[in-house]
């Protein structure tokens, strides 16, 4: 069985696309062999700036020859159907065969597609594959219809036999034809030449300076870099992303080391770090002692006679042009910090933040003034935390971010202390975005949490308020992530927080910003007209003045243990509160699956206590868990659903609840009065560790009612012809379904 070897050879493909060409290249090149009929054994795609490869192993030399039987139209069809059926199957009238159906005589054709040869169909394949690749973006050249990312310079198309003997698969494609032959490096290669295998390529390849494996580049250039920086005492900063792109930049990886001017380097190490990646693709080096960037490390493309000494001489220039910028921002964003950042934060009331949301100024002051909320919660300094929030966004308008808006946060930080704020106010500022993704750490320290809490349930309550919430797939504000941030925030720093009372003070403060620029605009005449409207608009009249003398300067609002002290904020968006919580419900429901929990176990707990205290639900749910991977939880499942069907059935047939008055003076059997004395003890026990929160414990109790249940079950008809005796097994199946659900509902289990 032969392999196969294509090669597709054109000017620099850039860097960002080629991983996913070389996989679009094998998808597409097998699924067509496949579906045309031809098998393989293992195929593998590479990729380099000039070419994207792929070889295939044991190929079939041949398609099967396929016979399929065809059922036609009856025989007394019109004609023009007959002909109709004769020209799709390719045969002759005398070739149909006549047989009996349901619906009488048909005509059979037995129609059958000789194989075809590998050479034919790879080059069918292969042309369509070419024609219609998925660049991202693809040129057109010279005269031709043919689009490429850039211009298409040459094919090699190969079938190799077992015996060695190598054929040029027949292909043509707007004047370029395949054959044998490729070409090595630009600068140092000796022009084309012959290849007749996978493997004579690729170490001819190699004999003319290219490394045809990214993988195997990128590791060279990892490998050479760590050793010259370990010769020297320093260290490489590890950059995986900046790796690889370098590694899809060069065909011949030559690393050189170069020393970083004097005058820069008391700059901060992630501006010299960012600087060297975006603008020049270098790799930084640091001095393990100091933690300062000293050196870089930039990868060539050929080797030179003086050791890489001029590449790195232009280099350094450059690079020294480029730091130059960054340590003129530095010491003009300086000054501004050490003045207090004033100037700043006074430029953010003209930055719009979003249209319908204001200023990013008026959307600090809203996280200020929740982070102040917020932080008591968390054992932070309210002040302390309305101070970050005062200044964590400060640093967007300083000239450092923008140049480099991936040093937003950062540049914070550094900022911050240069102003002389506390520590925990510097580490607010750099620390309030995170968590950015799913691995990286959310913020440690009290304060930041505080902040970062306040940030994004700010985003998330503003969108809501302007009904901009995600839909689908498309979530262009990064709401999803703003809310599995709060969730691991709260999570992982194992804080205790009723979300509902900071959710509703959001809303209110983003509702009655909307309702103030209606104001300004003209459209309503006062500040207390705008304040009626929002109470005319749903807000209950208590809830309303809790929450809006919170606003006006109470720290607190009084708990009134009902969850939500605002349910209904705006105009056509009902219960925008409870909606954000569902929101919020969801992704924990992702997250807590993805660390093994059930999503009906995560249901059951997600609503009791108010479902807005993320700990509470995460712990009652790994309890839960716990004991239904246990034959008492499990079996107590079943009882339980058991007893629920039961008093389901007889609610509906009877029209009442069975609620109340189970007495066991009624009962009959030793196997219900043992059933009355355990509820009696799990409800206690239950009630007892739900108030103190050992959620263990309260399943446990639970699961504890299995066996008297089992025997109740198997020893007690429930609906008995006694209406009195069966009243009572009716509402002692209440208690059962009413002292369960306290630990969790468990009508949303499935069984």
């Amino acid at each position: 069985m032969p392999d196969l070897l294509i090669e597709l050879f054109s000017e620099e493909i850039p860097a960002r696309m080629q991983a996913r060409a070389a996989e679009d290249l094998r998808t597409r090149v097998t699924d067509g062999l496949v579906e045309a009929g031809l098998t393989y054994a293992g195929a593998v795609a590479f990729s380099t700036p000039r070419r994207l490869a792929l070889s295939l192993h044991d190929l079939a030399e041949s398609s099967p020859t396929v016979t399929e039987e065809r059922k036609g139209p009856r025989v007394d069809a019109p004609e023009k159907a007959i002909e109709g059926f004769l020209r799709g199957a390719g045969v002759a009238r005398e070739d149909l065969e006549v047989r009996d159906d349901k619906k009488g005589r048909v005509y059979f054709a037995t129609v059958t597609k000789p194989g075809r040869s590998a050479d034919v169909i790879v080059a069918e394949v292969l042309e369509q594959v070419i024609r219609n690749f998925p660049w991202p973006k693809a040129m057109r050249w010279g005269n031709g219809t043919l689009r490429w990312v850039r211009p298409l310079h040459s094919i090699l198309c190969l079938l190799t036999d077992d015996a060695g003997e190598a054929r040029v698969v027949a292909l043509t494609i707007d004047g370029i034809t395949a054959g044998n032959t490729t070409a090595g490096h630009r600068f140092m290669g000796g022009g084309r030449f012959a290849v007749t295998s996978f493997d004579d390529y690729r170490a001819k390849l190699r004999r003319d300076h290219v490394i045809l494996d990214a993988g195997e580049r990128a590791d060279h250039i990892w490998q050479a870099a760590s050793n010259e920086a370990f010769a020297q005492g320093l260290e490489v900063v590890e950059d995986r992303g900046l790796l690889a792109e370098v590694a899809a930049l060069v065909e011949w990886p030559v690393v050189l080391m170069g020393q970083i001017a004097p005058d820069f380097l008391d700059l901060p190490p992630e501006v010299l770090q960012t600087s060297m990646k975006e603008h020049q693709k270098f790799f930084s080096v640091r001095n393990p002692r100091t933690g300062r960037i000293e050196r870089f490390v930039t990868v060539a493309n050929i080797e030179t006679a003086d050791n890489g000494a001029t590449i790195l001489a232009g280099n350094k220039k450059v690079l020294s042009a480029r730091l130059a910028d960054a340590k003129f921002f530095w010491e003009n964003d300086l000054r501004v910090a050490r003045a207090g950042m004033g100037a700043w934060l006074e430029s953010l009331e003209k930055v719009t933040f979003e249209r319908q949301l204001g200023s990013q100024a008026a959307r600090i002051a809203r996280i200020e003034a929740l982070a102040r909320e917020i932080a008591p919660h968390l054992g932070a300094d309210p002040d302390l935390a309305a101070q970050a929030a005062k200044v964590a966004k400060a640093d967007l308008e300083s000239e450092m971010v923008g140049e480099f808006p991936e040093l937003q946060g950062v540049m914070g930080r550094y900022y911050a202390e240069a102003a002389g704020m506390p520590a925990e106010v510097a580490a607010a500022c750099a620390e309030h975005y995170k968590p950015i993704g799913p691995s990286d750490a959310v913020p440690q320290a009290p304060v930041s949490a505080a902040v970062a809490l306040a940030d994004k349930l700010d985003m998330l309550t503003g969108f809501w308020a302007i009904d901009q919430r995600p839909t689908g797939s498309k979530d262009p504000f990064a709401l999803r992530r703003a809310a599995l941030g709060v969730i691991r925030i709260i999570l992982e720093g194992g804080y205790r927080l009723k979300l509902d009372r900071f959710i509703d003070a959001q809303l209110l403060r983003h509702k009655i910003n909307l309702h103030s620029l209606r104001a300004s605009a003209g459209e309503i005449d006062t500040l207390e007209e705008v304040l009626d409207e929002v109470a005319d608009r749903g807000v209950f009249g208590s809830a309303f003045h809790a929450v809006m003398d919170r606003l006006h300067g109470t720290a607190h609002p009084p708990d009134t243990g009902d969850g939500s002290l605002l349910r209904t904020v705006g105009d056509a968006v009902p219960d925008l509160s409870t909606d954000l919580l569902a929101f919020i419900h969801d992704r924990l429901k992702v997250h807590l699956r993805d660390q093994g929990l059930r999503h009906d176990v995560i249901d059951a707990c997600l609503n009791l206590d108010g479902g807005d205290d993320l700990a509470l639900i995460t712990a009652r749910a790994r309890a839960l868990a716990d004991v239904l991977d246990t034959d008492d939880g499990e079996n107590l499942l079943q009882g339980f659903k058991r007893a629920n069907n039961i008093l389901a059935q007889a609610e509906e047939r009877d029209g009442v609840e069975y609620s109340f008055g189970a007495s066991q003076k009624f009962a009959e059997t030793g196997e219900e009065r043992a059933l009355f004395a355990a509820l009696d003890s799990a409800e206690e026990k239950i009630a007892a560790a739900t108030r103190d929160e050992d959620f263990v414990a309260a399943m446990n109790a639970m699961a504890d009612l299995r066996g008297p249940i089992d025997d109740f079950f198997e020893s007690v008809q429930v609906n008995t012809d006694n209406e009195v005796v069966r009243r009572n097994r009716l509402n002692l199946l209440a208690r059962i379904r009413q002292i369960c659900l306290r630990a969790a509902d468990l009508t949303r289990v499935e069984g």
